[in-house]
């Protein structure tokens, strides 16, 4: 085991040399160069950091800087070395307007197939410049070729310089939270031609309630509108309207964030489900563990052998780099956590749903869990207690000092026996949530179809 680690920190070093995100600008190659952390304002300086961090079960995109946060999601999800794994477009957004950037996630599966991406409002920062010439979006098909949707209240500064640098944009302005909102929805239907019944209603006053939403609607197709605590906005009430009072309404948080006479105002436009937990913590633990059997939406995470992107708390923002996880690869509910330790209630949710062998470890299936954010935002024990709070366990309550039964396994190549029952098992297990208490896969990629659309 220690040489294999061995051997692993050295392959991850050579990677990292290759493959650090903030290439220098006169090397823009998809193999990249030195790495550089970013500042406040996403300009890189020079600095050896290595952007990520791995353990035995967890991954740590190791910057708290959401602009470099944001391409290192991209790096890690896109890799670019072929028009195969080449986004189809991207989102660039002003993450200080955390509500539209938040909302503009519904533009990553479809029509984009691609990240979104930080700029200022008046240019687009160097490290998010890198990172467009290293991904040069293929552009979509079916959204008449365009590159870049730049979304929100931008100068035209943004967009002369998108178009240097030779992508075509298209642009869906808003003046304010729940206009933005409103336009994104029209504008996914637009492209998607359709007009998806169920949506998720937010609060565009607590981040911290509604962030946990980003995830889902970066996977699949509801939209996210928005209410303040006691007024439902026209743009919203316009956007409902369209669902011809059937829409399937999940009102995300409590009724401390969002009021009962809001909720009351809501169900004329359909029906009103809410979700939620009595402080931040708890409400992202609802959202993950929810379900809908009628409609197929939610998570519905409660059993082992998923994914999880925890984010601190204190670090709200991280949370729209990081929405890209739910789309691509170990797809992925945002869980908020505390730096130096997971919350109790965190803790409790992760230990029912702690993978067990039976026999051996190999058996599966496994957790895994992305961390957006260095040790100012997760620490190093953080890290470890999350890792050990992960891991497969016996279901003696044994450690791996010794597996037990190992000589009962079947041989490899017994299909019949734990090995394949198993290996089969956790192919459904391994991406959003591919049992039946799952994600609603059975509409979206895990029913075999493609990342190309829903």
């Amino acid at each position: 085991m220690k040489k294999w680690i061995g051997v692993g920190m050295i392959t991850l070093t050579a990677s990292l040399a290759l493959t650090g995100c903030l290439n220098d600008p006169s090397k823009n190659t998809a193999g990249g160069a030195a790495t550089q952390p970013v500042t406040a304002a996403g300009r890189g300086e020079a600095d050896s950091k290595a952007p990520w961090i791995a353990s035995k079960n967890t991954t740590r995109i190791n910057s708290s800087d959401p602009y470099e946060a944001a391409v290192l999601t991209s790096r890690t999800l896109w890799m670019a070395t072929s028009d195969d794994n080449r986004p189809g477009g991207v989102v660039l957004v002003n993450p200080e307007e955390w509500q539209t950037a938040l909302a503009s996630a519904d533009l990553i599966h479809h029509p984009n197939n691609g990240p979104v991406l930080f700029v200022n409002k008046d240019g687009i920062p160097d490290v998010t410049v890198r990172e467009l010439e290293r991904l040069k979006p293929a552009g979509v098909e079916s959204n008449q070729g365009v590159q870049a949707i730049l979304v929100g209240n931008l100068d035209p500064k943004v967009e002369k310089q998108a178009k240097e640098l030779g992508l075509k944009t298209d642009k869906i302005p808003a003046d304010n939270p729940a206009a933005a909102a409103k336009a994104i929805d029209a504008y996914y239907g637009k492209v998607a031609k359709e007009n998806p019944p169920s949506v998720i209603v937010g609060s565009s006053e607590n981040k911290e309630y509604t962030m946990p939403a980003v995830n889902w609607i970066s996977h699949m197709p509801e939209p996210l509108l928005y209410v303040s605590k006691d007024k439902v906005p026209q743009e919203t009430i316009d956007a409902l309207k369209t669902r011809d009072g059937k829409a399937n309404i999940y009102l995300l948080g409590p009724d401390s964030v969002i009021s009962a006479a809001v909720e009351k105002q809501l169900g004329e436009y359909g029906k009103v489900v809410r979700i939620a937990g009595k402080d931040p913590v708890e409400n992202s633990i609802a959202f993950a563990k929810y379900k809908d059997p009628a409609t197929g939406f939610g998570w519905g995470i409660t059993t082992p052998g998923h994914n999880f992107s925890l984010i601190s708390k204190e670090n709200p923002d991280l949370a729209l780099a990081a929405a890209p996880f739910s789309h691509l690869g170990k797809h992925a509910p945002l869980i908020w956590t505390e730096k130096d330790k997971l919350p109790d209630s965190v803790m409790a949710y992760l230990m029912s749903v702690q993978p067990k062998y039976d026999k051996s470890p190999v058996e599966g299936p496994f957790n895994h869990a992305w961390l957006t954010g260095d040790e100012r935002s997760i620490s190093a024990a953080g890290q470890g207690e999350i890792d050990s709070m992960l891991e497969i366990v016996s279901k003696t309550g044994g450690g791996h000092g010794g597996h037990g039964g190992m000589s009962g396994m079947p041989a490899a190549g017994d299909q019949s026996g734990t090995a394949g029952g198993d290996a089969g098992k956790n192919s459904g297990t391994g991406g959003a949530a591919g049992t039946g208490s799952g994600s609603g896969s059975g509409k979206t990629d895990m029913s075999g179809k493609s990342h190309a659309g829903h």
